[in-house]
């Protein structure tokens, strides 16, 4: 087993700590409501709302333990669960999409309840659309592990959004997005791992530049407006009927 050089564990110790952190603004998130239900006392759950936080759950586990490998150079190990990661994100967004479904069609009567129903099916898109780059550009390391860092950064919004954030003046702001939506918890944290990368290297990873670009799609106001339209309200309210 040929030993992992200096650079390759820094980024190796760059990727865990990100992604740490993403984990941890969704435990926050979902405390309440999942992870710490029970110091609650919030109502039982559906099996299929266990079985999706147990999918979620497990694309980080699965992160962290590919990350581990990648510095240990177990390579054949890697690739192999490799494979078992392409199947997790496909079912995760199944399942997300049923989720989400039919939490809308239960909640009909909450205003914006339909607006946040596009939004996380707008979330697993871009997810889709990172995790499916990566595994294109598997055999460019450099491309493929930021882009797996940035699916995981696109998994923070849903937690974030059920921080009370706006309780705390200072912090609101990476609740509400700031001015263009552009300074939301999750970009925020982006700009710190593409600034952190961009320092340490010297340039700014084109990966980077992709996963900024699918990011900030979920963000931005046009994806807003569009949610909020009577188009997309009465295409949300027949797929939930």
């Amino acid at each position: 087993m040929i030993p992992p050089t200096p650079s390759a564990g820094r980024d190796h110790r760059f990727l865990a700590i990100a992604g740490a952190t993403a984990f941890a603004a969704v435990l926050v998130g979902f405390a309440r409501s999942y992870f710490l239900k029970g110091l609650f006392g919030t109502p039982p759950l559906p099996w299929l709302v266990h079985l999706h936080a147990f999918l979620m759950t497990s694309w980080f586990v699965l992160f962290f333990v590919q990350i581990r490998l990648a510095a240990t150079r177990r390579i054949a190990l890697h690739r192999g669960l490799g494979v078992v990661g392409a199947g997790l994100a496909a079912l995760m967004v199944i399942v997300g999409v049923v989720v989400a479904r039919r939490a809308a069609a239960r909640d009909l009567a909450i205003p914006g309840d339909l607006e946040f129903l596009g939004f996380l099916l707008y979330a697993l898109l871009m997810f889709a659309v990172l995790v499916s780059m990566a595994l294109l550009l598997r055999r460019r390391k450099d491309y493929h592990q930021r882009l797996m860092l940035c699916s995981c950064l696109s998994m923070v919004g849903p937690g974030v959004a059920r921080i009370p954030l706006e309780h705390v003046p200072v912090l609101s702001v990476l609740k509400s997005g700031g001015p263009l939506g552009l300074l939301g918890f999750m970009l925020v944290l982006a700009y710190a791992c593409v600034g952190f990368d961009t320092w340490r290297n010297r340039r700014l990873h084109p990966a980077f530049v992709i996963g900024l670009l699918v990011l900030a799609s979920e963000d931005l106001p046009p994806l807003g407006m569009f949610l909020g339209s009577q188009a997309w309200l009465h295409a949300a309210r027949w797929l939930v009927s």
